[in-house]
């Protein structure tokens, strides 16, 4: 009964994807200025409340851009599109992160054949690209090393130098793809006022910059090595959940301190990265300006993170 239910909603739902596409077919055909639908990749990660046989199962879902529905191209998955994945450490942060190096070069010799990775390191005005992007994970997993620890080797913000690390993704195939940022999250480059997620402009530039290339940025908050810096940890914890947030990853936290270990957090990174869709649809939007996506399955049972949006 539940299965039958499920496929009727599907038919609806595509009856209802079909008239809206028509809808739109009818108002290009008559409006040429607003030009030839564009294809538009987004990164979607699926979380099932129920973890059986997830990998195996399909999930029918629906996009909505501007509040309409579009008509999807292509959904890549972990079978069809291996994950391509930048590693971003913050040079200054407390020297308890040594302990996690190695946790991380775990994380990455593990990752599926085909996997591209490359790992960098936020310094002052530079991103210190240790490995570029390669699918050689035994090489990249060896050249992490542990972070300096000292609070001269610190930028003003990570925001630039993250953006920096996304430019590095224009060379790569368009597909499945994340970064993982290990960060205090602090922008004090424009003085304390700077560093509230909504002062930030650097911060909702490395934001704009993720959702153009569609990479879910997940961030591991870590406390900085300045003592000095330690006042405005709470803003940069804020500042990493709006990336992470807006770009469709997840931020992690244990209170303002450093974590224990990495090991939870890079379990459920990559329990998402498993399951995460690369959507391809074709936008009936061309103007330029920010535009609003929401994504639904058509299964209670899931639940999905996805970006706000992206900005032509």
């Amino acid at each position: 009964m539940h299965s039958m239910i499920i496929d009727q909603l599907k038919g609806i739902a595509f009856a209802a994807a079909i008239v809206a596409l028509s809808l739109c077919g009818s108002a290009f055909a008559q409006d040429g200025k607003r030009g030839v639908p564009k294809p538009v990749t987004v990164p979607i990660s699926l979380r099932f409340r129920d973890s059986s046989s997830a990998e195996t199962r399909e999930v029918v879902l629906l996009l909505r851009e501007d509040g309409d529905i579009q008509q999807l191209v292509s959904q890549r998955s972990a079978l069809d599109s291996p994950m391509t994945l930048a590693i971003l450490f913050q040079d200054d942060l407390v020297p308890s992160v040594a302990v996690d190096s190695k946790n991380m070069a775990k994380f990455i010799r593990e990752q599926p054949g085909g996997s591209r990775a490359m790992v960098g390191y936020i310094r002052p005005g530079s991103l210190d690209v240790r490995k570029k992007f390669t699918n050689e994970l035994d090489k990249v997993a060896d050249s992490v090393r542990v972070p300096l620890g000292l609070a001269s080797a610190g930028a003003y913000n990570p925001y630039i130098e993250i953006i920096e690390g996304l430019r590095r993704f224009d060379s790569q195939p368009m597909g499945r793809r994340a970064m993982i940022v290990i960060s205090d999250g602090i922008d004090v480059s424009r003085g304390p006022e700077s560093s509230t997620p909504a002062q930030s402009l650097d911060l909702q530039r490395a934001i704009t910059e993720a959702q153009r290339r569609a990479v879910p940025i997940y961030s591991i908050f870590v406390p900085p090595a300045a003592a000095s810096q330690l006042p405005y940890a709470l803003n940069g914890q804020s500042c990493l959940q709006r990336l992470s947030d807006e770009t469709g990853g997840r931020a992690f936290f244990q209170g303002t301190a450093a974590p224990v270990s990495f090991d939870p957090f890079l379990k459920e990174i990559n329990l998402l990265m498993s399951l995460q869709l690369a959507y391809t649809y074709r936008s009936t939007h061309p103007s330029k300006g920010f535009h609003k996506l929401d994504v639904k399955p058509l299964e209670g049972n899931v639940e999905v993170r996805h970006p706000a949006g992206y900005t032509r």
